[in-house]
């Protein structure tokens, strides 16, 4: 079989990325090996959302274990329906929808169930899986994997409630894991090696969300390193104080962060090169060979869903000799804890190290009418500016963080500054006006 374009796997990086080459004239064949929607739909982004949601709901409520089952029936059926939308979408005009593994035969075609297919372009967009640090007990050197360690995909695909839950890693998943088991009533604990949660988030809100959870009794172990898993027990060492400990618990989540998933592909035989972070890309999402492509987890750059979507249309524009203003360079994040928190731009700690002159105004969620109304006065939001007054960064911690930092993302996206931000009429009351409010400040 010979056709235009062949993506390898199909998360939103995949699937958005064919139906937008379809409807630019391309004829696409997209392999998927397990289910259509990839990692973040069947077991990431968006069943942890599902449960995020329920989890919120059930805060201070007893009967959690009942109410966890009943949240698990619900994001199954969640994804399900959102399964069958991608699965359909994969049926227009223009695409062939293939299951099964893909590995390359040669630079210009892959192996599919046997059958050859080959195309002018390619794209790699195989996603990632769980990366696990070289321990005892997580069948690291031989040894035996605990029968209590699970990943994230584990632990969403649990019936149970666990009584108990120790989670290594206090990143964006092992955070919104803790947040929403303790909210169903699981006693959490958090290892972490680094000295504070969410390393990449702005320190203030990394900090004031960690005592948040603390205060509805989660406990984090800050600055230890995992040693080994011992059946249920995790042997932990402070890496201070030098002493260890163990923590036991009737699950172990192991959220130490992704590595991209590039085995079985044969990249080696046709000489793709790759690093310690995924394939190595340029800035039009090109690998080494220029008709391959990769986006998405696989080539580490931004390990976002969003990422790889947008990271797929640039890569089918610059296919087609389209010339997009789409900025990479402005990638809005968010963590689903509850408060949640979201960021855009560089921090204030990544500023100051690397000699970047910038300007801070920051507002309290509590002096917003709307989040006063809503009950939900935990939270800031904090704008940066450059020398130039343009708006560089936002990061906001409480209720309707992620769509706050969206707003800005949009503006920075057109070189807003201060002044003209102040300008842009805003509904009222929304949680939208804490921006206007931190412009003035």
């Amino acid at each position: 079989m010979k056709t235009d374009l062949i993506i390898i796997g199909s998360g939103p990086g995949g699937y958005e990325t064919a139906a937008y080459a379809a409807s630019q004239g391309l004829q696409v064949v997209i392999v998927e090996e397990k289910y259509a929607g990839g990692t973040c739909l069947n077991c990431g982004c968006i069943p942890t959302k599902s449960l995020v949601h329920d989890a919120e709901k059930v805060l201070g409520r007893e009967n959690g274990e009942e109410l966890f089952r009943a949240a698990i029936a619900r994001k199954d059926a969640v994804v399900a329906g959102l399964r069958q939308g991608v699965e359909a979408l994969m049926k227009q005009p223009g695409i062939t929808f293939m299951q099964g593994h893909a590995s390359f035969k040669t630079a210009k075609s892959i192996v599919v169930n046997g059958e050859e297919i080959e195309a002018k372009n390619i794209i790699i967009a195989t996603g990632s899986t769980a990366k696990l640090p070289p321990v005892p007990g997580l069948g690291a050197d031989g040894q035996p994997v605990s029968p209590y360690f699970v990943t994230s995909e584990g632990l969403l695909s649990r019936e149970e409630l666990p009584s108990s839950l120790c989670i290594v890693g206090a990143g964006v998943i092992g955070m919104e894991m803790a947040s929403i088991f303790a909210a169903f009533g699981t006693q959490v604990t958090v290892v972490e090696f680094l000295k504070e949660c969410l390393p990449t988030m702005d320190a203030e809100i990394a900090r004031r969300l960690r005592k948040i959870m603390e205060k509805r009794g989660i406990k984090f172990h800050l600055a230890t390193a995992m040693q080994r898993i011992d059946g249920n027990k995790v042997v932990i060492k402070d890496t201070k104080k030098g002493t260890e400990s163990c923590v036991e618990a009737d699950a172990i989540l192991v959220a130490t962060g992704r590595k991209p998933r590039t085995e079985d592909l044969n990249l080696e035989g046709i000489g793709i090169e790759t690093s310690r972070m995924g394939i190595v890309t340029n800035d039009n999402m090109q690998t080494n060979l220029p008709h391959i492509y990769a986006i998405g987890d696989v080539n580490g750059r931004q390990m976002l869903a969003h990422a790889a979507t947008f990271q797929g249309r640039r890569a089918v524009n610059h296919i087609l000799g389209v010339t997009d203003n789409i900025r990479l360079d402005i990638m809005p994040a968010a963590v689903f804890t509850y408060p949640e928190a979201a960021s855009v731009g560089p921090t204030d700690d990544f500023c100051k190290n690397n000699s970047i002159a910038f300007t801070t105004r920051k507002v309290l969620c509590r002096a917003n009418g709307r989040a006063q109304a809503m009950e939900q006065t935990d939270g800031f939001v904090k704008l940066l500016f450059d020398e130039a007054n343009h708006v560089i960064a936002c990061h906001a911690f409480g209720a309707g963080a992620s769509s706050i930092v969206q707003e800005v993302a949009s503006l920075m996206n057109f070189g807003v500054t201060r002044e003209q931000l102040v300008d842009i009429v805003h509904i009222h009351p929304t949680l939208n006006e804490l921006l206007l409010d931190a412009a003035k400040a």
